[in-house]
């Protein structure tokens, strides 16, 4: 037997091409997912600490620069539906290690450019400007993440394993949210209030600068899963210019072609994507602002609350490779619709009350989590999925989970927060009707 004969065989690939080892794929998506949603999540937990350093106080309200801070940690939010239409494109274009490496070279640039962001008294207005444009290239970065890194691990996946796979996903968010408030937990813990408050939440985003460049390095190990690239590179072949031409499609064409499925997957997001910041980013200052709740005590409960989360996520994904995917977003959407309202009014200034309110969460999010990035990507084929799912969902995302924290603390101002609980569970109403005519998809063939 001849040693291309031998690779034949053992890899099912022609012209020696070795098929990506599934093991190095999910651990190049999860590590480098992890080091961009550190970055990403940073800003929120520290929010209460470097917001009177950027924003000028109102007259008499304390609460404007925590609000200015949630505006502007929406704004990032806003560039998400561009990043994912733009990064999403390149993922369909150049391939999906192409767009990885881009999404973790912005993000580490963005959580610099938050470093070294000048204090309000020092530089006037330009302070807030700069976090701004540090947000919105973050953001731009994390709608392309999205976009690329889903499609890539499940492309990446065995047969009956998209599941699993999925559900790394936010296993590597939330890894990536563990270190972003792990870290701000021990800063506040070594810190003073008001050295936090002058520099010691800089550090942080320092860190995640330098993690940046970590995962990086381990993309590049990455293999890659775009369909016509390893077409070509099994068969041995180089394609001509007018072969790539003619493969690449347009920016919008699943837009285009595909309206039902772009709505699909907003009808599939609003309710998840509410339901998620509301319990993984918002609640430790929700419980701040309306109960009393101690800083530092908050940041605990959520580190807890986050390590019981991401060991669900495995769980969730392997089931619904068992039983489908849709029993799990019928369970989530329904569970959030009607005790959402009845958890949030269970929150106190107890410790236990916010880590059993948060964990109680977490377990009805997991139906939505461990499968989203399964279900998003069985919804487009491979030529148009990378932008397919990056636009609506990052979209959606944008109107309704990155304005979470700004909603919900207005709400407190304008003197009806009891009104914030029910826009959750409207939101998560909503989806559970999508998830009702949703086909299963879980059974069938991944389309290349």
């Amino acid at each position: 037997m001849t040693s291309a004969e031998r690779i034949v065989k053992e890899d099912g690939a022609p012209g020696g091409a070795r098929r990506p080892s599934q093991l190095r794929q999910l651990a190049a998506a999860s590590v480098g997912n992890a080091v961009e949603w550190y970055d990403w999540y940073a800003y929120s937990f520290l929010a209460v600490y470097f917001a009177e350093q950027v924003f000028p106080k109102g007259t008499g309200n304390s609460l404007v620069p925590l609000l200015s801070s949630f505006a502007v940690f929406a704004v990032g939010f806003f560039m998400r539906p561009v990043g994912g239409l733009l990064m999403g494109a390149v993922a369909d274009r150049r391939g999906r290690r192409v767009a990885l490496t881009l999404t973790i070279l912005l993000m580490g640039g963005g959580s610099l450019l938050v470093a070294l962001t000048p204090t309000y008294a020092s530089t006037g207005v330009l302070a807030p400007i700069v976090l701004v444009i540090a947000r919105l290239v973050q953001g731009l970065s994390v709608g392309g993440e999205f976009a690329a890194s889903t499609t890539f691990l499940v492309e990446s996946a065995g047969p009956g394993r998209r599941g699993l796979f999925s559900s790394f996903q936010y296993v590597s968010t939330t890894i990536g949210q563990l270190l972003a408030s792990g870290t701000a937990a021990l800063l506040a813990a070594l810190l003073s209030e008001g050295q936090m408050g002058q520099w010691g939440w800089r550090v942080a985003f320092l860190i995640g600068a330098l993690l940046s460049l970590l995962g990086l390095w381990i993309r590049r190990g990455a293999q890659e899963t775009l369909p016509q690239a390893l077409h070509y590179a099994r068969a041995g072949e180089t394609p001509s210019a007018e072969q790539r031409a003619a493969e690449r499609p347009g920016l919008f064409e699943a837009l285009r072609r595909y309206p039902r499925q772009s709505l699909l997957i907003c009808g599939i997001t609003a309710g998840g994507t509410i339901a998620y910041y509301t319990w993984t980013t918002y609640l430790p200052t929700y419980a701040q602002v309306n109960a009393g709740f101690d800083k530092g005590d908050s940041l605990t409960v959520g580190t807890l609350s986050l390590v019981f989360f991401a060991l669900l996520q495995p769980l969730g994904g392997m089931l619904s490779d068992r039983i489908g995917r849709k029993p799990l977003l019928l369970g989530f959407s329904l569970g959030f619709a009607v005790l959402a309202v009845p958890m949030l009014h269970l929150v106190t200034d107890s410790f236990l009350s916010l880590l059993l309110v948060q964990c109680a969460g977490m377990v009805l999010l997991t139906g939505y989590t461990s499968v989203a990035a399964a279900v998003n990507a069985e919804v487009f084929p491979a030529r148009v999925r990378a932008a397919g799912i990056g636009f609506p969902y990052s979209l959606t995302v944008a109107l309704f989970g990155g304005t979470a924290p700004y909603v919900g603390t207005w709400f407190k101002q304008a003197g009806h927060a009891d009104l914030f609980p029910w826009y959750v569970a409207v939101l998560c109403l909503v989806s559970f009707c999508v998830y009702l005519a949703l086909p299963e998809t879980s059974r069938q063939k991944l389309d290349k």
